[in-house]
């Protein structure tokens, strides 16, 4: 399998490191519009070809999937091109900046047979995988109720680089880089997060945005910082349980950490995943009764990366698809809406 990069910014190294750890797959190429950019790209992941444009890479052809990592407002264009030249497509969260876009995608995608999906990075947690399992298996009984959140410190903390200097934060502030801020940034995590890790799909949302000052006048150099910072959304699953996601960059002493707990008739299930570790409680059977929660040990799980190529390999399609995705991205668009009217809509 051949796979192409397109785009070669921080999470582009997390694809190559992780395709050309599986056996049969090669990095068939690199594509940024910064010639310097895609050139030091392709000399850390020993890739041979370089092209300036994702056009002058489909010329040349020789390769079977496109891995696409370009900002957010651009994966509508490019995989549109990359699904009509025939290519299987892997690409970044969130599919697209809104669901019309995203069901164009998935529509075509799905029409010509080619393989489609999502990074959802977080599904390569094993310990969401097993509480998933538990709660499917029943027993944790009916879910009832359930509490996610997805919290970051990046507004508040170095640790990861200065957002008031470097551009690959101050996009993420802007709407008119392309930026749906916090709701579509991470939001598209937590929201995929505990739909399942519960089971169920999402029927009714409503939704609370809030952006903040951060600079004179919300303004560095050409970025705007108008996109929301944090989010609180009251939220139902198709299964009946009621809950709570929420979502902010702000949260002092936490790096990049999402929280999921959930309530059934008989027992309880929860996940917590940080950038340094995951851990898996349960509350199950006679425990309920005590109050005693157990931490369970799990295997690992097949990365994304390695279920992308399974997929293309086996000639069938496998989750998280952009159909699930575009599902996903309505609740989001939603959740724009809810904020606006300030009343719950149905998904």
């Amino acid at each position: 399998m051949r796979i192409l990069i397109l785009g070669t910014g921080g999470m582009a190294n997390q694809h190559a490191k992780h395709f050309a750890a599986i056996e049969g797959v090669t990095l068939a190429g690199g594509v940024d519009v910064d010639p310097a950019r895609v050139e030091a790209f392709n000399t850390t992941h020993n890739i041979e070809r370089g092209f300036g444009s994702l056009d002058a890479a489909l010329a040349w052809g020789e390769f079977d999937a496109v891995a696409n990592v370009t900002p957010d407002s651009i994966h509508h264009p490019t995989t549109i091109a990359a699904l009509k030249a025939g290519k299987h497509v892997f690409c970044e969260k969130p599919l697209a900046t809104d669901h019309a876009k995203a069901m164009e995608m998935t529509e075509l995608a799905e029409s010509l047979g080619l393989i489609n999906m999502v990074n959802l990075t977080y599904r390569n947690v094993s310990q969401l995988q097993k509480a998933r399992d538990i709660v499917r298996s029943g027993q944790v009984g009916k879910v009832k109720h359930f509490e996610a959140s997805y919290l970051q410190s990046w507004l508040v903390s170095k640790a990861w680089g200065d957002w008031r200097t470097e551009s690959q934060w101050l996009w993420r502030l802007s709407k008119k880089h392309g930026s749906n801020g916090v709701l579509g940034d991470i939001g598209v995590h937590i929201l995929d997060f505990a739909a399942y890790g519960a089971g169920s799909d999402f029927s009714k949302v409503f939704c609370r945005l809030e952006t903040f000052d951060k600079a004179e006048n919300n303004q560095i150099g050409e970025y705007d910082l108008d996109a929301n910072d944090s989010f609180a959304m009251t939220a139902q699953l198709e299964n009946g349980a009621l809950g709570v996601i929420h979502a902010t960059r702000w949260a002092t002493g936490h790096f990049n950490e999402l929280r999921l707990r959930i309530y059934g008739e008989l027992g309880s299930v929860e996940i917590q995943h940080r950038h340094d570790w995951s851990k898996l409680f349960t509350c199950l059977g006679p425990d309920a009764e005590t109050g005693t929660w157990t931490e369970v040990a799990v295997d690992p799980v097949p990365t994304n990366y390695m279920r992308f190529v399974e997929a293309f390999r086996a000639g069938k399609n496998l989750e998280p698809s952009f159909r699930h995705a575009t599902n996903i991205q309505k609740v989001l668009d939603l959740a724009t809406v809810t904020d606006r009217d300030r009343t719950e809509h149905r998904v």
